[in-house]
């Protein structure tokens, strides 16, 4: 067994200051640490139980499969916020079959993010 500290998902994106903007700004992701050099500036952002690494620079886009799982407590209010600023949602919020009220959206380099809200009948929310 290992003993595992911290964790963070590590994003390399197309063009760092536009992504560093877009979870920053758009999101609204609280900074942990920023790290380097004005315009290479790496920075890490709270996110939930972890954090979000966007740093660097990747010339080709992530892998399909790469997805991000955002929980907050309301995704209509969180939905406004988007829509104020400019932001795409793929999939309007809706309430899905097993229970999960859920929208889609993407980043700026088109990582697929699934924001979700745990509404208070979930069996999610139930603790013995």
């Amino acid at each position: 067994m290992v003993n595992v500290l911290s964790s963070r998902i590590l994003l390399r994106p197309a063009d760092l200051e536009r992504s560093r903007a877009f979870y920053r700004d758009d999101i609204g992701l609280a900074i942990y640490r920023e790290f380097g050099e004005w315009r290479e500036r790496g920075t890490v952002f709270f996110l939930g139980g972890g954090f979000l690494e966007v740093s660097g620079h990747c010339g080709q886009p992530p892998g399909p499969g790469l997805q991000l799982w955002l929980q907050v407590d309301d995704v209509e209010a969180f939905h406004q916020r988007l829509l104020g600023r400019g932001v795409a949602v793929v999939r309007e919020p809706r309430r899905e079959s097993w229970g999960l009220v859920e929208m889609w959206i993407e980043d700026p380099d088109g990582v697929r993010i699934c924001v979700v809200e745990v509404p208070e009948d979930h069996p999610m929310r139930y603790r013995p």
